[in-house]
Order: C-alpha cells, then structure tokens, then sequence
C-alpha cells in the first residue's frame, strides 16, 4: 500500500491546473494588430460572400419550384353547414367549394336558404 501514490487534493489540483495555462499563455505567439485585422477582415467577407451565395441559391431554388408548380396545390373541398333559427324557423346551407385559381380565404361562400316546413 505504500507504493501507491497519493493525489494532492481539489484545490491543489485545480491551482496547478491553473498555473499550466498560465505558463502556456506565455508561450504562446500572439498576432500582430495588423495581422489580427487582415485575418478578421478576411472572415468577414468570406462569410458576406457565403451568406450571399446561399440566400441566391435558395431565392433561385424557390423560383424554379414556383415556376414548375410544386407550391400549387389544388385541393378541392367543401363545407355545409346546416343553420337552423329560433326566430325565421330556416335552415340556411353554406356550400363553399374554392375554384381552381383562388384559394379557400379568397372564395366567397355560396348560400342556400330553405324554409323549412311548418
């Protein structure tokens, strides 16, 4: 047992992990202020330029989609709702049906009044 070696404890472990960095901080070579602005003026183009193709690649992507009708959906479909008054004893039936170049917003519903019998 007594060949095993013993850890320092936490906060001497995390000290000289500290000092580590420190000491390879030093030897570190740090750019030159006009090299650190080239560099970061080289980034920032090449992330305009980047941001730019990809916006134009997606703009063109959606406009041939559009142009070959992917987006165009025709579905057609119809609601009747059955309306029934207290005081006119009618029954009112909305039948809406979009045609085929508007869409279910833009079609006014057609209405069908029915008396009903007494």
């Amino acid at each position: 047992m007594a060949d095993k070696k013993k850890k320092p404890n936490i906060f001497k472990r995390i000290a000289m992990k500290f000092n580590d960095v420190r000491l390879e901080l030093k030897r570190v070579i740090w750019p030159t202020k006009e090299k650190l602005i080239q560099n970061s003026a080289v980034v920032l183009v090449v992330i305009a330029v980047c941001a730019i193709l990809l916006t134009a690649i997606s703009k063109g992507a959606g406009w041939i989609l559009e142009k070959v009708g992917f987006y165009d959906q025709n579905i057609e479909t119809t609601v009747t709702t059955t309306v029934e008054s207290d005081a006119s004893d009618a029954s009112v039936s909305v039948t809406e049906a979009p045609s085929e170049g508007e869409s279910e917003s833009e079609s006014a519903p057609s209405e069908e009044t029915t008396p009903s019998e007494t």
